[in-house]
């Protein structure tokens, strides 16, 4: 039973992926000034031309990743669009050339429009220069990548001031389960077929893992997402925020970590405390679909959109779950795996223009009809039905 229910998501993921492919592919590329539109309609229609660097870094990855591990999107038309979006971020990405520091949004054709005085632009900055360098093996994009991983490092490690972060005299000292997980993502991503790049980044996942297992709290028995500088929990609804599609992303990124590390122990740990907990704390039994955002100590959060349904979270858990069976092999996770991709493939998928919705309402209807928007693109679908994919093909194959 359970090889019948691997061979028949493996078909409903496939036939998904393309859809979704068809549909950034038709609708996304800028053929004028390179890299991709990502706010667009039902349809397909571009509503806003800005572009989000987080978003033009994560096309560019997809469609590499797409291109080198998947032999149907071997195309050459997909490469060269990813090699276009990466030059574009290239010319335009960096504020004040030749600092480091990337604009969060830019016009069409490439000015500056906003600023974050975070880390993020420029990690999917990184992610898609490493991937274009993996997909081409044209050394001045894995140069590009060192050398902004490099500044990330320091960023993070040892002095902020380059973000722009106030140091105001009210404000909490606060460590962000965000950004060692988008770290740690980045040592997996360079580090990945490639020995020299693992060992040198491999003390810094290290200390990835253990940033991100401070935030499980209160005796094990929750994941925060924000802690203090110590890792003791902060008062207040800040150091009461749970994110449950956040600690389910984490998991697997702590389990491809400790896969890495030959480490079973660190296995059974994250899938108890990063994978179960926060999915049966924050699954819905009343409608289904897992909370956005919940409060542990059960009094209403002030996110306004707490209780919507979001496409990411249930990617997440997806990839999370199979890759958990994929280890263990325990039916639970399958099973659980099964319960979410039902839920997803349900409600998520437009069966008549092609792609995902984004945003539900607690009972698991359309709430926002656009494709693509300021945070959402070409990245947690397509990465979400790739990667379960690959897993569904060995299991079945183990089989």
């Amino acid at each position: 039973m359970e090889r019948a229910t691997l061979a028949t998501w493996k078909e409903r993921v496939e036939h998904e992926l393309d859809r979704v492919v068809a549909f950034w592919t038709k609708y996304s590329h800028d053929s004028e000034h390179g890299g991709f539109f990502t706010c667009l309609t039902r349809e397909g229609q571009v509503y806003d031309d800005l572009k989000y660097v987080w978003l033009q870094g994560r096309q560019v990855w997809m469609y590499c990743r797409l291109y080198r591990k998947v032999q149907r999107f071997h195309w050459p038309e997909i490469l060269d669009a990813a090699k276009a979006g990466g030059e574009f971020l290239i010319r335009h990405a960096r504020v004040a050339p030749p600092a480091k520091k990337c604009a969060f949004v830019l016009t069409r054709d490439g000015r500056p429009a906003k600023v974050q005085r975070t880390i993020f632009s420029e990690c999917f900055y990184t992610m898609a220069m490493d991937e274009l360098w993996k997909a081409t093996g044209d050394p001045r994009y894995q140069r590009e990548a060192v050398e902004m991983m490099d500044q990330i490092i320091y960023w993070v490690r040892v002095d902020p001031t380059g973000l722009g972060q106030p140091q105001l005299s009210g404000a909490p000292k606060v460590d962000s389960m965000a950004v060692p997980m988008m770290v740690l993502n980045l040592v997996d991503q360079l580090g990945q077929d490639d020995d020299k790049m693992f060992r040198k980044y491999a003390q810094l996942g290290e200390w990835c893992s253990e940033q991100i297992l401070k935030h499980l709290q209160r005796d094990g028995q929750l994941v925060l997402e924000n802690v203090s500088k110590d890792g003791t929990e902060i008062p207040g609804c800040l150091g009461r925020q749970q994110n449950p599609g956040h600690a389910l992303e984490a998991s697997w990124f702590l389990l491809r970590y400790a896969i890495r590390q030959r480490n079973p122990e660190l296995k059974t740990h994250i899938i108890e405390k990063f994978m179960l907990q926060p999915f049966h704390s924050g699954w819905d039994n009343e409608n289904g679909g897992i909370f956005y955002f919940q409060d542990a100590d059960k009094f209403c959060p002030t996110q306004l959109e707490w209780d919507m349904k979001l496409w990411w979270p249930h990617s997440e858990a997806m990839i999370a779950f199979l890759m958990g069976y994929s280890e263990t092999k325990d039916p639970n996770l399958l099973n659980l795996f099964c319960q979410v991709a039902e839920y997803t493939f349900e409600r998520f998928p437009d069966m008549e223009h092609g792609e995902w919705y984004g945003y539900l309402n607690r009972e698991g209807k359309v709430a926002l009809s656009f494709k693509g928007g300021p945070f959402k693109g070409c990245f947690h679908v397509p990465r979400c039905l790739y990667m379960c994919e690959e897993l569904l093909k060995a299991l079945l194959l183990a089989s």
